[in-house]
């Protein structure tokens, strides 16, 4: 390996350009649980999460020691609990604003806050997109630290790419499975449907409109060249040496994935 440590930044080093997935790397930049590990592949952008007890370790092993993979850095869980705290205060609704307050108070606060949000639609969205940006600025940040350059993906393999003597590995090798396209998640999605109740398909529309919410606020990632530019206020500038609060550590996200603790 070029550096003593592959999560530490690059010095003197000559800026790589990287197709990055801004998606998945937001979701690695936000989980930042024990048991999971995120790398950036530095040739085609993707981002391997790897689950200790879930993940093959040798292939881990493997990751770990190629230079081509960077490990990711996620935004610590007190850093995280910052960014509810400065987004209360931005709540025109007295009463919304109250039960945020009263959610962050204590253990599970991350749950309990996003839980509060769920019945609340437009500022469910702003949060969204606040938490974006914050998360953006870390991004960006790491990436410089880390002599890296952002460029946009190819909607298509080149030639060049499909004829690689040694492809990179994939999120459903280091699995152990594999994926399974949209359509067959759609048909399986209206099988489950099929054998559910009136309330438990309410809860599942909640949540579907969760993710879509979440999903839509992600607009920085079509935005990000022309922001690129632009620096963060001083008060946002990321803090990687502080250590995660464990206090929410028993939290999952809202997309279930394991250890996703932040929401």
């Amino acid at each position: 390996m070029a550096d003593a440590d592959k999560g530490g930044p690059r010095t003197n080093a000559k800026e790589r350009e990287v197709p990055v997935d801004w998606e998945a790397l937001e979701d690695a930049f936000e989980n930042n649980a024990p048991e999971v590990h995120s790398y950036l592949q530095l040739t085609t952008g993707e981002v391997l999460r790897v689950v200790d007890g879930i993940a093959d370790p040798e292939m881990h092993a493997r990751i770990a020691s190629d230079a081509d993979y960077m490990r990711v850095d996620p935004v610590s869980s007190r850093e995280q609990y910052r960014w509810m705290e400065r987004f209360i205060p931005m709540v025109e609704e007295t009463e919304l604003r109250e039960r945020l307050a009263a959610a962050i108070d204590g253990k599970g606060a991350f749950r309990r806050f996003k839980d509060v949000l769920m019945a609340y639609g437009p500022e469910r969205e702003r949060w969204f997109a606040f938490r974006s940006e914050r998360l953006r600025v870390f991004m960006e940040a790491w990436l410089s630290a880390h002599a890296l350059r952002a460029v946009p993906r190819e909607a298509w393999p080149t030639e060049e790419d499909a004829h690689a003597k040694e492809s990179p590995i994939s999120q459903a090798e280091l699995s152990g499975r594999r994926g399974r396209g949209a359509d067959a998640l759609r048909k399986q999605l209206r099988d489950l449907g099929d054998n559910l109740g009136a309330r438990d398909l309410e809860k599942v529309v909640a949540f579907a409109e969760f993710v879509k919410a979440r999903r839509a606020a992600r607009t920085f990632a079509h935005r990000h060249e022309a922001a690129s530019g632009e620096g963060a206020p001083e008060s946002e500038q990321p803090n990687h040496a502080e250590p995660p609060d464990p206090a929410d550590s028993e939290d999952f996200s809202s997309s279930g994935r394991p250890g996703n603790t932040p929401q």
